[in-house]
């Protein structure tokens, strides 16, 4: 179900908003919002849980790892986008889970009409890091 309204929209969105994502705001357009759900001095796997304005999204970027590694998506409210490079773009809705093998260039966001969020997991592996690629054209957002 899309959300335009915040109110309404954090009134479903179990996992909460959390704070201003301020150290990743270079590598989104528009407005995210971060919400750890684990810490990793504590968990082996970070879970955070995502939140995004109407028309938010990442850049493209890539979990590389040497082995294992990745990242996986557990939509939780709102509605979003997944693409991963060369492969046509995946609605999500709460309930959509999306596994990203490491190395696969790829960006998530809300629709432009609704507030999204999701769960991450980055996946452990061997030599994992992530890397920060070009935004997502408006072109290619508004072409969706």
């Amino acid at each position: 179900m899309k959300y335009i309204n915040e109110t309404e929209f954090n009134n479903v969105n179990v996992f909460g908003k959390g704070q201003a994502n301020v150290n990743y705001a270079q590598y989104f357009t528009g407005n995210s919002f971060l919400n750890p759900l684990t810490s990793p001095s504590e968990c082996p796997i970070f879970l955070a849980n995502v939140t995004f304005e109407p028309g938010c999204r990442n850049n493209w970027h890539i979990h590389h790892a040497k082995s294992g590694g990745g990242q996986l998506l557990i939509c939780t409210a709102g509605e979003g986008w997944y693409q991963a490079e060369g492969k046509e773009p995946v609605s999500l809705v709460p309930g959509t889970v999306i596994t990203i093998p490491a190395n696969v260039k790829h960006w998530h966001g809300a629709k432009k009409d609704s507030w999204f969020s999701h769960i991450a997991a980055e996946i452990p592996g061997e030599d994992c890091h992530n890397e920060w690629c070009e935004p997502v054209s408006d072109a290619e957002y508004n072409s969706l």
